[in-house]
């Protein structure tokens, strides 16, 4: 497989075709502020693989390989690449690009940022686990050895920014931050990245702002010499009141919410000046349960562990109206599923994409053959700002439990501490929305249903501790088999997630996007805003 700079381009360009004409910076401010509910918990590149941190970073990093507008691999840091071997691709690096604060970008990086991303304080070891070396095999060319076959690790590697190392060592940043431990360093609030947009100012929680790279590399990569983008400065507000958010966009406080609340699109369509895009994400709402201790936590159950039992699982997912969650909660904008990923990553089988049905009858007789014909009470951990309508979702859910007489306290919190409360398995059951930056059925089972072995990349967001050796063997054999005998692994493997029942897929999200009429900008399928291809009229 080899890609070069041509196809991307010519996409990239018809795509652009209808914006206005980029200007120089120092010709016309265009200034894009923009709000979300959540805020980045750290700048660091390596740290935490959360949608939150890369709104923000991707701004100011890149990769060897980047994106397209169908999030499909493009040339970035690297011109082109070829898999040579096997276990061997190599990469061509783009020459003359600089960090911003002035450091030559080079191979000596390549192999510095890819160490770094498998370091254990490290939340991208799903990306380079594969990888066994990084070895600089000319002035400008790397090539990277992985233990088996990785026919997606181009795909991978978008999801790797690249760091400069001298300036990591300067920094004593030359590992991830831990943030598991709350850990301070220099990389929490600063970066250097080769980007479109560098960090200017940052103030957690309050405001992050963004200046224009002049130089950086990308702004002529479209036909004809043309910039693909004309913003000059980003200021980025995260405004976790819904009302809050969209009052400041109507009165022209901000110009673009990447999260409207679904109850206020209609006003929002029908307001002067302001357009809502929408479009189906690559993302996948779902409950995970503990199944692995030997007693709940959190729970008046002593002794033993309900969710243990595929039955009581059962129960809780008969137990799901999703169609009433649909209808009131999500206002339509969702596509419910039985499955683990939607229908554009590769692996998904419509047959598999089935759900248990509602039937509150069937999930209280399911409790009593289990031994809870009383049932039980249990807490149920929700973020309140991370996923569209996450509360409410955790709300209705608790209170369907609750009837069947599976008494659920709702713990709901703000993005951060959730994921520190969930990221040290302190938890009975949760909610949790997972994209698929690989667009690969591999990356959603190795993360979430890989047993917790201490593999790199292996269970890491598998915070219930699920366990069975039959998914391991599936999944071990996803990272090497090609072709048709790798489809028919996955839809075992979507079979067997099926019977388990180790989670409860809920649905695919729907991304609404709410900015002013003069913004021209891709909708992304992966709910992520790339400000390099703004245009601001």
């Amino acid at each position: 497989m080899r890609m070069t700079k041509r196809g991307w381009m010519l996409g990239l360009a018809c795509m652009l075709a209808a914006m206005a004409p980029a200007v120089p910076a120092q010709a016309q401010q265009r200034t894009v502020r923009w709000a979300a509910s959540g805020d980045p918990n750290t700048l660091d590149p390596h740290s935490q693989n959360v949608g939150t941190v890369a709104m923000v970073l991707q701004q100011v990093y890149d990769g060897l390989v980047m994106r397209r507008p169908d999030l499909r691999p493009a040339p970035g840091l690297a011109t082109e690449w070829s898999q040579v071997a096997p276990t061997r691709w190599r990469f061509v690096l783009r020459e003359g690009v600089r960090f911003h604060e002035g450091e030559p970008f080079g191979p000596e990086d390549v192999v510095f940022s890819i160490q770094r991303a498998q370091a254990p304080t490290s939340n991208f070891g799903i990306f380079v686990d594969t990888i066994e070396r990084v070895e600089v095999t000319g002035p400008n060319v790397v090539e990277i050895v992985t233990k088996t076959p990785d026919p997606i690790l181009d795909y991978k590697l978008v999801s790797v920014f690249m760091v400069s190392k001298s300036w990591a060592e300067r920094n004593n940043a030359t590992r991830p931050q831990n943030t598991r431990a709350r850990e301070e360093m220099f990389t929490v609030r600063n970066t250097n990245g080769t980007g479109a947009f560098r960090i200017t100012a940052r103030e957690p929680d309050v405001r992050t702002v963004l200046a224009r790279n002049p130089d950086w590399w990308g702004w002529r990569e479209s036909a004809g010499g043309q910039a693909t983008g004309n913003v000059t400065d980003l200021i980025f507000r995260p405004i976790a009141s819904d009302a809050t958010r969209i009052a400041a966009l109507l009165s022209g406080e901000v110009d673009f919410v990447l999260d409207p609340p679904l109850q206020d699109l209609g006003r929002l369509r029908q307001a002067q000046g302001i357009r809502v895009l929408e479009g189906p994400e690559v993302r996948t709402i779902f409950l995970a349960f503990d199944t692995n201790r030997d007693e709940l936590l959190y729970s008046d159950v002593k002794g033993k562990n309900p969710l243990k039992d595929v039955r009581v699982r059962q129960a809780l997912y008969h137990a799901i109206d999703i169609a009433a969650i649909q209808r009131a909660t999500m206002r339509g904008q969702s596509v419910p599923t039985g499955t683990l990923f939607p229908e554009q990553v590769n692996g998904y089988v419509r047959e598999e994409d089935v759900r248990l049905p509602y039937d509150p009858a069937r999930a209280r007789a399911l409790l009593a053959e289990a031994g809870y014909p009383n049932g039980f009470a249990i807490t149920l951990d929700c973020p309140n700002n991370r996923y569209i309508n996450d509360e409410q979702i955790c709300q209705n859910i608790a209170a369907m439990w609750t009837r069947i007489g599976v008494r659920t306290t709702l713990k709901a919190q703000p993005l951060a501490p959730f994921f520190a409360q969930i990221q040290k398995d302190d938890t009975s059951v949760y909610l949790l929305g997972w994209g698929v930056p690989t667009l690969d059925a591999l990356y959603s089972f190795q993360s979430l249903l890989a047993t917790r072995n201490g593999a790199q990349g292996d269970g890491i967001w598998n915070y219930g501790r699920y366990s069975n050796p039959q998914m391991d063997a599936l999944i071990q054999r996803m990272k090497t088999e090609t072709g048709a005998a790798r489809a028919a692994t996955v839809r075992e493997a979507l079979a067997l997630y099926r019977t388990d029942v180790p989670h409860i897929p809920l649905h695919h999200q729907m991304i609404p996007w709410a900015l002013r009429t003069n913004i021209q900008i891709p909708h992304m399928a992966n709910n992520q805003p790339y400000f390099r291809w703004a245009v601001v009229n």
